[in-house]
């Protein structure tokens, strides 16, 4: 199928100028075409440029086209949410009741609840369960405009049921329309029956579980929770190191309860990406930006705990490849909503709305190791599009917690059509 968006107010192209995730200054240029046009053929972009410029380089492929008709609208990338815990059982409302009644995230884990909680109804569930449920999930991510998102275990706790997490994404991946990228986090927690002894479940994720899931293609990276009363940083570090000698790329929540040293970690392993750092040091930051390390900001997180947000605008300034993601989970962040998560963003963290758009497109696919393939509108990537109803960029945190998502273009078929979706094969 050959598909010719065309007559956009705004075509905002992300066009790459390096291979790598865009810092400082580059994080403000979106590359936009005004009166633009996106050319499709298959799955692939083939051009993008004026009506004038994309009729006179391809008249023959544009006189078989399909055309969309995107006038005063804004033509964009599709949406990356590289951070969620996407496969998980139950739900966990009574935990935001004993927030709002002054409990800390701590407290209530230190009770039974928090991931202990989720770790239990996961267990119960069945893999059909999980799927369908999951399934639904990815449909309102859909609907949002978001084309790719990461999945990580870690809900589990032991073998079978990482591995249960790991094969409904996996399979979701194969069905839904939505890429799902794989991440292992079987170091979410120290899981109860380990209690006494911690070494002894690192050795577990180590020696057994690492192995097993790189035997059977279950994952892409590894994360772990470095954090005071979870994985020390040693702990952590030797997870992390496991992982790669087997090929899994690191990852890592970082500095989100307390500073523990997880930002410089992130940089000493060589991570794609550090997740959170709330409380992240200024050394930490540093390292990061030296190391070329996505920060993954999840102000989502923070808003629902009500907890103040990580420093957005001073790791762009000093130089952070930042990243946004909705952290979709059940207890901390239970939102699909990742254009309310840019404007939280904007608000919340001093970030601009063109450094939103770079950390949830192509900087966000970078944090995922896709920066070659999707994040920006230029030949020869993925054609994961989307038409916005609004007349500019700006808009879209202006009027803010809404969808403006009127079309998603995924694999250069369209899959939501006003607001609906009307094909996920």
């Amino acid at each position: 199928m050959t598909l010719l968006i065309t007559n956009a107010n705004q075509v905002i192209t992300l066009k790459s100028t390096s291979q790598t995730a865009r810092t400082g200054k580059e994080m403000s240029e979106l590359h936009i075409i005004e009166n633009g046009c996106v050319l499709i053929e298959g799955d692939r972009i083939v051009a993008v440029g004026s009506k004038e410029t994309l009729q006179d380089q391809h008249a023959d492929l544009i006189a078989h086209a399909e055309v969309i008709d995107a006038t005063g609208k804004v033509v964009m990338p599709g949406l990356v949410d590289a951070h969620t815990h996407l496969v998980f059982g139950g739900t966990r409302e009574n935990e935001f009741q004993m927030r709002l009644n002054g409990a800390t995230y701590m407290d209530i884990m230190n009770a039974g609840g928090g991931i202990h909680a989720t770790t239990k109804k996961t267990r119960e569930s069945s893999f059909e369960h999980l799927y369908e449920k999951t399934y639904e999930h990815l449909n309102d991510f859909l609907r949002h405009g978001i084309t790719t998102v990461e999945a990580k275990s870690g809900y589990g706790l032991d073998w079978e049921t990482e591995e249960k997490q790991l094969q409904v994404a996996k399979k979701l991946q194969e069905n839904h329309v939505i890429d799902v990228v794989s991440t292992f986090m079987g170091a979410h927690a120290i899981p109860s029956e380990y209690k006494e002894n911690p070494d002894a479940y690192v050795d577990l994720i180590i020696n057994e579980m690492i192995p097993k899931v790189v035997e059977g293609k279950l994952a892409e990276f590894n994360d772990v929770f470095c954090e005071k009363g979870v994985f020390t940083p040693e702990q952590s570090r030797k997870i992390l190191l496991a992982g790669k000698e087997h090929g899994l790329i690191p990852k890592i929540h970082a500095d989100e309860i307390e500073p523990y040293e997880g930002a410089e970690l992130a940089a000493e392993v060589g991570a794609i990406s550090a997740e959170h750092l709330l409380v992240a040091s200024d050394q930490g930051i540093r390292d990061m930006a030296k190391a070329g390390t996505v920060a993954v900001l999840l102000p989502g997180t923070a808003f629902f705990l009500k907890a103040a947000s990580a420093r957005g605008r001073l790791m762009v300034d000093e130089g952070v490849p930042v990243a946004i993601s909705t952290d979709f989970n059940p207890g901390s962040s239970p939102t699909i909503s990742l254009p309310f998560i840019m404007n939280l963003a904007c608000m919340n963290m001093g970030m601009t709305m063109e450094e939103v758009l770079t950390a949830t497109t192509i900087n966000a696919a970078y944090a995922i190791n896709r920066g070659q393939e999707i994040g920006s509108l230029e030949a020869g990537k993925k054609a994961d599009v989307l038409i916005l109803n609004v007349a500019n960029y700006q808009q879209l945190q202006y009027f803010y917690g809404m969808n403006h998502t009127q079309t998603v273009i995924k694999n250069g078929e369209v899959v939501v059509d006003n607001g609906v979706i009307i094909d996920l094969k």
